[in-house]
């Protein structure tokens, strides 16, 4: 009866380190994107990654003057992504997308995506975060 006791206090302590270590390893919206920032970019896919925790798409964006500026865009998990109904295969490269977002916090030419619209058709694949206008996720 002890040594069951030890077994289940221990496996209870490492499950709560497990999700500790992960929780921690997660970062916050505002920690990389400006909620005060929302950003709404056309451009053609140049690649994706079909990773965990985040995807990701980059996209080449030309400017007024024609100059092009590569620009990567968080999409979610790989599993979210799936759910609603967004595969690697319907974005390849040369695909036109419209992202709306929030852009990084740093300026930099990259941002988090709320919704990408591929082929006509709109894809909810995140939330404003952090104190982001609400209008910001509707309406650019």
């Amino acid at each position: 009866m002890v040594r069951l006791k030890k077994l289940i206090v221990g496996l209870v302590l490492t499950t709560s380190v497990m999700i500790s270590v992960t929780a921690s390893a997660h970062h916050a919206f505002s920690a990389e994107f400006d909620a005060q920032q929302p950003v709404q970019i056309t451009g053609v896919v140049t690649k994706t990654k079909w990773v965990n925790p985040h995807s990701w798409i980059y996209l080449d964006v030309k400017d007024k003057s024609g100059a092009v500026t590569n620009w990567g865009f968080e999409f979610g998990s790989v599993s979210a992504l799936s759910r609603v109904g967004l595969t690697k295969s319907a974005v390849p490269p040369g695909t036109e997308v419209t992202i709306k977002g929030f852009r990084s916090r740093n300026g930099g030419a990259f941002g988090y995506t709320v919704v990408a619209t591929i082929d006509g058709k709109d894809y909810q694949l995140g939330q404003p975060q952090d104190g982001a206008p609400a209008v910001a996720a509707t309406g650019y």
